[in-house]
């Protein structure tokens, strides 16, 4: 029964659109009706924390947020090479401190209301002190290197620059914090840009249903190559055997969030797997805010009770790789002869034996993330079972998503898991983690001067030898830490029925729906 309520709460969201674009007035008559091909269903394993790209940093948001915004710049469908977008182009003056855009012409935000450069001002200002807020988690990154923007005229806006940033085209194609939202929407007090978000994307909003789903319909007046199908919605099904029973049963489209030991059931159906490298890292994180782990010796004593390549091995069955270092093996700054605290237990257990460490406090969550199909609690419960083996007991609590960055947030844990999927393809984006502030990010609490300052060095050195230097003697310093335990690198793995053609998960893990279609 319940089962079939939301089924019929779904067919309800699909009426809905139906009479958003129809109008009131008349029945609209049979040719009008929705079509089962003019609705697509995408589940994946956790809500949107919102959907104002200056206020998050997760996936989920990200996935719906794609759809519905543009920002200057967007990155190539198969890389992070930046192309244009809201910016037709660009020029960049010799010293690297000004970036002139020129604009797109003729662009309108879903609320009628125009698109020039006082909406890019607009935007990049309300990140920048004095506007800019604590809980703007991607503003520093994003506009870090920011002095201010000008205005030149109605088509035209300068950015200029407080020193060179080599990532800083990057970060503005990055659908954290970087999309541009109708500068009316931001200032109208009946509004909440995070619950009701207005851009200027291929979808526009509709409407969310907290716990079920969040609706969207095709943008008609699109400045781009509108999208194909006329509605999406986005279901939120936590657990991944219920996705995979809604994605066989034909209730959902396309969905993400699943593992090796569902590929088969869900190709026997008929259905099809998307498959790809991906750009993250999974790792666990100790709180070097605290004893113990405030004692390099503990961290790696930790490390080397955990056998990396057998537990990745037996969770995530092939679709993974260990970890060898935080960056991805393809990215610039990766050097393969630099590795992690390798596994012996005998040692460990001798280490932590001399440390007095009997018993350690986990957090973890248990959904499924991109960077961890298996979700943290099992993630968790296999680190348990390492430790046991040396001596430590292990207690392990476990949360919702939501719930899960909020107990980060307070610190209270000594092992903590997490995970990056990365947004801009720049070394910086990665490392960058264990250097700023805030603790939803740096996860580890890890504080160090030399590495504070080599992040700093890697952002204004321009591209090439030098500045992949930069990053490889970070990630020496990151292992010698040990303030993280690098675990895998996950490929990027979702599925979707066979009468769905056109999908594809870029590699920063974003959804854009506006070239996908179903038979």
């Amino acid at each position: 029964m319940r089962k079939m309520r939301k089924i019929m709460a779904l067919a309800l969201a699909v009426a809905v659109i139906g009479v958003s674009v129809t109008g009131c007035g008349k029945a609209a008559s049979t040719d009008t009706q929705p079509k089962a091909s003019d609705t697509l269903i995408y589940a994946q394993g956790a809500e949107p924390r919102g959907l104002d790209p200056a206020l998050v940093d997760d996936g989920e948001s990200a996935k719906v947020m794609i759809n519905i915004y543009d920002g200057l710049l967007k990155y190539n469908k198969d890389s992070t090479k930046v192309e244009p977008s809201l910016a037709k182009s660009w020029d960049v003056s010799a010293d690297g401190l000004t970036y002139t855009f020129h604009l797109q012409e003729g662009v309108k935000f879903h609320d009628g209301t125009d698109f020039d450069a006082n909406a890019v001002k607009v935007n990049i200002d309300r990140q920048l002190p004095p506007q800019v807020t604590a809980d703007m988690p991607y503003a520093t990154f994003v506009y870090g290197s920011v002095k201010d923007v000008q205005v030149v005229d109605k088509n035209t806006v300068k950015v200029n620059l407080t020193a060179p940033s080599t990532p800083f085209l990057a970060n503005l194609a990055m659908v954290m914090s970087a999309p541009i939202v109708s500068p009316k929407a931001l200032t109208d007090s009946k509004n909440n840009v995070n619950q009701a978000p207005v851009g200027t994307g291929p979808y526009k909003f509709v409407k969310w249903a907290k716990d079920e789903n969040i609706v969207l319909v095709r943008n008609d007046e699109y400045w781009g190559t509108k999208a194909i199908t006329k509605n999406v919605i986005f279901k939120f099904i936590k657990d991944n055997s219920a996705r995979v029973v809604a994605l066989n049963n034909g209730e959902a489209d396309m969905i993400d969030g699943i593992d090796a030991t569902v590929v088969k059931q869900i190709t026997d159906a008929g259905n099809k797997i998307f498959k790809a490298p991906g750009m993250n890292i999974n790792y666990m994180a100790f709180n070097t805010s605290k004893a113990p782990f405030n004692n390099a010796k503990a961290r790696t004593a930790v490390s080397q009770s955990i056998n990396v390549p057998e537990l990745v091995k037996s969770l995530y069955q092939g679709y993974s790789e260990p970890a060898t270092s935080i960056l991805p093996a393809f990215m610039d700054g990766y050097d393969k002869s630099i590795s992690q605290v390798a596994y012996d237990a005998a040692a460990a257990a001798t280490a932590i034996k001399a440390a007095g460490l009997t018993k350690v406090h986990m957090i973890t969550y248990t959904n499924p993330r991109p960077y961890n199909t298996a979700t943290g609690q099992s993630l968790a419960e296999s680190i348990q079972g390492y430790l046991a083996k040396v001596g430590v007991t292990c207690t392990i609590d476990s949360f919702d998503w939501t719930t899960y960055k909020q107990k980060v947030k307070a610190g209270d844990y000594d092992l903590a898991f997490y995970g990056w999927t990365g947004d801009n393809g720049d070394p910086d984006n990665f490392l960058y983690l264990l250097s700023v502030d805030d603790p939803t990010m740096n996860i580890a609490l890890y504080k160090n001067p030399e590495f504070d300052k080599l992040i700093a060095k890697g952002v204004v050195t321009p591209a090439g030898m030098e500045r992949n230097a930069v990053y490889t003697q970070l990630e020496k310093i990151a292992a010698a830490d040990a303030a993280w335990l690098p675990i895998s690198h996950a490929e990027t793995l979702c599925a979707y029925r066979a009468n769905i053609d056109g999908f594809y998960y870029h590699m920063t893990g974003v959804t854009p729906f506006a070239g996908v279609s179903k038979k």
